[in-house]
């Protein structure tokens, strides 16, 4: 098990190294922060001490050791657009990213798997054909666009939630959380639904097949031929076994669900 994990965290080393070369380098390729930060008009001596003061003027290959060098140790270097320390404003942001995360695929999980359930083991139903109709949609639809559809009908239409800003926070385990209360869970719905679309349909289309190949097998006929009420054949015969693919998928996408929070 210590050769296991002393082999896992030596790929988790290399991964991050060749990303954060071809990132850095990326960059460096995409653009010049100088002429981002300086004013067009300006000189090229106010130029030149910027590029000194960002440590622009040296070697790229120096540039890079400094900026490795610095991330092992903790520093990210200084914000462009708050003047403070990058892992700083990163920490503070950061429990709020989570909590969306969270609630999002909270959200998708539970609609998710009842709902695919029902579509596995009524697939010729209407509501079946409706269920499977939406996670199309879901699939299809843009996020940034259902994003300002949600805030139109719900924040400006209705009125029902706000669309914007994140509301009061309750402190747990040292983190500021809005979930936690009432009127911040109310900032944070709209949003989570907004993110949770896409994984709930992905989690629905999963659940469906899953159920529609192991409804097949013979232990859940022999679970029926048993004379077994059809909730516990459902409940603990069928659903043990397709959480099992479930479970790793949820696991996986839980990652993209944190990146795609930027979007949203």
């Amino acid at each position: 098990m210590s050769v296991y994990i002393l082999r896992r965290l030596a790929q988790t080393a290399l991964v991050l190294a060749v990303t954060s070369l071809l990132v850095f380098f990326g960059l460096y390729v995409v653009g010049d922060p100088v002429e981002i930060l300086v004013n067009p008009v300006a000189d090229e001596a106010e130029r030149a001490r910027a590029a000194a003061a960002l440590g622009l003027d040296k070697p790229i290959v120096e540039q890079y050791w400094i900026f490795l060098r610095s991330a092992v140790g903790g520093d990210l270097g200084t914000s462009f657009v708050y003047g403070r320390p990058a892992l700083q404003v990163i920490l503070e942001r950061m429990p709020a990213t989570l909590e969306l995360a969270a609630l999002a695929m909270a959200i998708a999980v539970t609609l998710g798997i009842p709902l695919g359930l029902y579509a596995g083991l009524k697939p010729d139903s209407i509501a079946a054909r409706a269920i499977m109709a939406g996670s199309i949609l879901g699939f299809s639809l843009p996020t940034f666009w259902v994003g300002l559809l949600l805030i139109l009908v719900f924040a400006v239409q209705l009125g029902w939630l706000p669309s914007t800003g994140r509301g009061p926070t309750q402190e747990f385990l040292g983190l500021q959380l809005s979930i936690l209360h009432w009127e911040g869970l109310k900032y944070a719905l709209l949003p989570a639904l907004n993110l949770a679309l896409f994984k709930l349909s992905l989690i629905v289309r999963l659940t469906r097949a899953q159920v529609r190949e192991q409804v097949l097998l013979d232990y859940i006929k022999f679970a029926r031929a048993k004379g077994l009420p059809r909730s516990r054949v459902i409940g603990v015969h069928l659903l043990k076994n397709i959480l099992i693919p479930l479970v790793t998928v949820i696991g996986l996408e839980l990652g993209s669900v944190i990146a795609f929070a930027v979007v949203t």
